[in-house]
């Protein structure tokens, strides 16, 4: 029993057009879906990947209007990396980040690969990384009609970087969920320990979780510019059934199985408190969307359609309608 690397990583808004503004238009990500935030429906839920949002290409956000920006630290996600093809690409975000005044690092090599450290308007710490010496889990495909060039445009999530004060009990549960020590890497900040590498399934930037440990921070507080969760893939019901099974049996709190629409879910702490789900692969986004209209229109699940016209008067309208 082994994830199959990672599937979706959640993060939180304040400002839902802006942040749509941002990912679609400056990173040229496609919105997949505009649901809402099934646990409190006043809330936007917005999902953007590849073309159709194939697992392991998901960014997703929770938006809670006025909310006060995160406060980075221990016990926390702390940075989120994605893919682009190659080294040149690089260059060309580079470039493109310059041009539309995006806060970010010189390109500089990172765990075995190229990589452009850079923050969200809200302060969300993100990297871009070159799959141009990657092997492992495949790529997704860009959308035709993104607003980057598809030979430089993101194609999936790359390596998250827990920060922990702890590591041993969170590298503890990566185990159980089949993830494997790949490497060690200097720390950022002296006096630190090496960030400890992880790999899983196929391995390759889409498997990858690095474990960052700081002793000189606080735990970190939610908010804008801060991540939510993250998850990893399952296949299927069938194997989803299975973790539940191993997570109870290893005496784990958690929800239990929680039915997305989009996909199935269980979710439960590590120890040191980051919130981790697992994510079978499908049915997908295109369940209830055609293909060519993905995330223009608000989609809800068939257990919230009925109360559609009250979602929706507690929403803020938001245009996602392409030309």
């Amino acid at each position: 029993m082994n994830v199959k690397g990672l599937h979706h990583l959640s993060a939180m808004t304040g400002d839902v057009k802006s942040n749509y503004n941002f990912y679609t238009d400056t990173l040229g990500m496609r919105l997949v879906k505009k649901t809402v935030n099934q646990d409190d429906t006043t809330a936007y839920h917005l999902f953007y990947g590849d073309e159709k949002g194939n697992p392991g290409t998901e960014l997703t956000f929770f938006d809670f209007p006025g909310i006060a920006p995160g406060k980075h630290g221990v016990s926390s996600i702390s940075r989120t990396s994605l893919r682009v093809p190659s080294d040149v690409s690089l260059d060309y975000w580079e470039k493109r980040f310059d041009d539309r005044g995006v806060k970010h690092d010189p390109v500089a090599e990172h765990a075995g690969r190229r990589s452009l450290f850079f923050e969200d308007p809200e302060g969300q710490r993100l990297a871009l990384v070159s799959d141009e010496r990657n092997f492992g889990v495949a790529a997704g495909t860009p959308w035709a009609q993104g607003a980057v060039p598809s030979e430089h445009a993101i194609t999936g999530l790359g390596p998250v970087t827990l920060t922990v004060r702890k590591p041993e009990s969170t590298l503890a549960v990566l185990g159980l969920l089949g993830f494997k020590e790949k490497s060690r890497v200097p720390a950022f900040v002296a006096d630190q320990p090496d960030i400890i590498v992880m790999q899983a399934g196929e391995g390759g930037s889409g498997a990858e979780v690095q474990v960052e440990t700081r002793t000189d921070l606080s735990v970190a507080s939610p908010g804008k510019g801060g991540v939510h969760h993250v998850a990893f893939r399952v296949a299927d019901q069938e194997e989803m059934q299975a973790w539940i099974n191993i997570v109870i049996q290893f005496r784990i709190p958690n929800s239990g199985y929680v039915e997305r629409y989009y996909f199935g879910s269980l979710y439960f702490r590590e120890p040191n408190g980051i919130l981790f789900e697992l994510a079978t692969d499908g049915p997908g986004f295109a369940t209830d969307e055609p293909f060519e209209t993905l995330g223009e229109s608000l989609a809800l699940p068939p257990f919230l359609e009925p109360k559609r016209k009250q979602i929706e008067s507690k929403l803020k309208p938001l245009d996602t309608r392409r030309s």
